[in-house]
């Protein structure tokens, strides 16, 4: 299986610079295996969109979207659960 590229949009490096320290290495190791595997176990497709989905990473969630024709995936946002889908 050929790995995918990983994008962030600005926002989503944002909103990662904003997490406490404890959280960003365990959310950056979750994105990183997204390289390797994008749709690992627990990953949620997001009702509504034909490429987005949630990751779980503690009390944040990762929202991403695949292309899997150009093998790539686009880190959307990453927010605390209670302000993610807002």
């Amino acid at each position: 299986m050929a790995s995918y590229q990983i994008e962030w949009k600005r926002s989503a490096l944002k909103e990662f610079r904003r997490l406490p320290s404890s959280v960003q290495g365990k959310v950056f190791q979750a994105i990183e295996k997204l390289g390797e595997n994008p749709y690992p176990h627990g990953v949620v497709k997001l009702t509504g969109s034909t490429r987005s989905y949630r990751l779980r990473g503690g009390d944040y969630r990762v929202v991403y979207t695949v292309d899997s024709a150009l093998l790539r995936i686009e880190i959307v946002r990453i927010r605390h659960r209670r302000d993610v889908y807002r």
